[in-house]
């Protein structure tokens, strides 16, 4: 596909859109669907600087008329979920898209148009960022277009996950470290991410005496985030804000770290003023992100304690009126232990390298080779001692994204074709595993989105 010149993109609107200085009027849905987002979100992807933003402008505007809009779901979480009002419990999917992204989205509004969908999050992490190279504005522009192509209307919820904080430059110079992360957030909450999980789990130190002297460099930096984030939200909207207790890949969290993480939090937040905190935490429970992969490729069967979700979830209810816990690292289990997780009243649940590993399964074998070359070379020095070929492919290839973002994006009809039903198979499971077919009516309930207008860039 060729992008969109600026003069190009002025013929394209012709009786089609009404540019206006920061809004816009549809004046042809259809061949707004069928002519012209396509074309637009390949150049807010892959234009020059001022196409780029011409058309992410524009996507947004587009949105906002056809009434999709970027919300928080925090009031969801703190008032539906949190008094246990929302009829049949659901878990929320987050899922984070890293390759192809608008056919990969289009295929999760596909569904949650079908089915009446309306919990669940679009993610990006602050590692996949990079490596996907994917900043907060783009995807987010992957995001509505996808929504405005499949027809969808209402709430969408786009996340920044794992806003995460460095141990070893934390260590060597806090601020400088804290204020990196005040600076990705900013740039998220401007491509209306409005939902931001805090993570400086990696900073809790376990040879400290009591739990909440372990605890605390997590707390006093997700206090910290959520004022400041508290102090940049846009007028009208309270950003869904997520902490974290026990790094994923350690060991299992205890009510106790979370209450005592929660004593030390709710301290020092009051300390900034009197803000909304946290509508949900995230917990180790047994799992590791992307799975534990064995010497052949294939992954590791791990034990998940489904009882930490029941146990701190009930606690985060009961005690501080949150939605629960969250699970992170879920996307290459089993799938007879998706329907448990509503069972135990699980708030959400993190879903990324299961997607990553269907695109991998339908590449051409050239294109995979070509892939797996580069990882190689380019990648050498991240091959751990005692690791195979196929466990460090399966360990790195994540990292590919980014540098043939365009390959996949181009990837054959047919190639394509075949890919995307196989991830639409995935998230129709995933989503009535954990019961979200028909939420659109209690997330409407209870979210109220807020249209926010923007000038136009030129």
């Amino acid at each position: 596909m060729k992008r969109f010149t600026c003069e190009e993109l002025k013929e394209a609107l012709r009786g089609v859109v009404e540019v206006g200085e920061d809004r816009v009027k549809v004046c042809d849905e259809q061949k707004v669907r069928d002519e012209l987002i396509d074309k637009l979100v390949y150049t807010a992807v892959f234009g020059d600087e001022k196409e780029k933003a011409c058309c992410r402008w524009l996507i947004r505007a587009l949105a906002l008329e056809l009434g999709i809009v970027p919300s928080s779901i925090h009031d969801l979480y703190v008032k539906g979920m949190a008094k246990e009002e929302i009829g049949k419990w659901f878990t929320v999917p987050a899922m984070n898209i890293r390759g192809m992204t608008y056919d990969v989205m289009r295929q999760i509004f596909k569904i949650a148009v079908e089915e009446e969908v309306g919990a669940f999050i679009l993610e990006v992490a602050k590692s996949e960022i990079g490596y996907t190279d994917q900043r907060p504005a783009e995807y987010t522009a992957c995001v509505l277009a996808a929504a405005i192509k499949e027809g969808y209307r209402g709430p969408v919820f786009i996340q920044g996950d794992h806003f995460q904080f460095n141990a070893k430059k934390y260590a060597e110079d806090p601020e400088r470290e804290l204020e990196a992360i005040k600076a990705l957030t900013k740039e998220a909450i401007e491509a209306d991410f409005y939902n931001i999980d805090i993570d400086p789990s990696t900073l809790v130190d376990y040879s400290k005496e009591t739990l909440k002297e372990q605890q605390y460099h997590n707390y006093v930096n997700t206090a910290k985030m959520t004022a400041f984030i508290r102090e940049i939200e846009p007028e009208g909207v309270t950003i869904s804000v997520g902490g974290e207790i026990g790094h994923i890949g350690g060991k299992n969290s205890t009510p106790e770290e979370f209450e005592a993480f929660m004593e030390g939090y709710l301290e020092e937040l009051k300390k900034f003023g009197d803000f909304a905190g946290i509508s949900k935490i995230s917990v180790q429970t047994g799992t590791e992100h992307g799975g534990i992969p064995l010497p052949d490729g294939s992954i590791a069967k791990v034990k998940l304690d489904f009882s930490v979700l029941e146990r701190i979830g009930e606690v985060a209810r009961k005690k501080y009126s949150m939605a629960g816990a969250v699970q992170h690292g879920a996307s290459t289990l089993p799938e007879e232990l998706f329907h448990k997780f509503p069972e135990v009243k699980t708030a959400e649940i993190h879903l990324a390298t299961g997607f990553q590993n269907i695109i991998y399964d339908h590449l051409p074998e050239d294109f995979k080779q070509e892939i797996y070359n580069w990882l190689k070379t380019e990648l050498k020095g991240e091959w751990k001692e005692g690791w195979t070929e196929e466990q460090f492919i399966y360990k790195t290839r994540k990292k590919a994204f980014g540098k043939f973002k365009k390959e996949f994006w181009d990837l054959p009809a047919d190639v394509k074709g075949k890919i995307m039903e196989s991830l639409q198979r995935k998230f129709r499971f995933l989503f009535e595993q954990l019961g979200v077919f028909g939420t659109k009516e209690v997330v409407e309930k209870y979210v109220k989105p807020v249209k926010i207008y923007r000038k136009k860039p030129y």
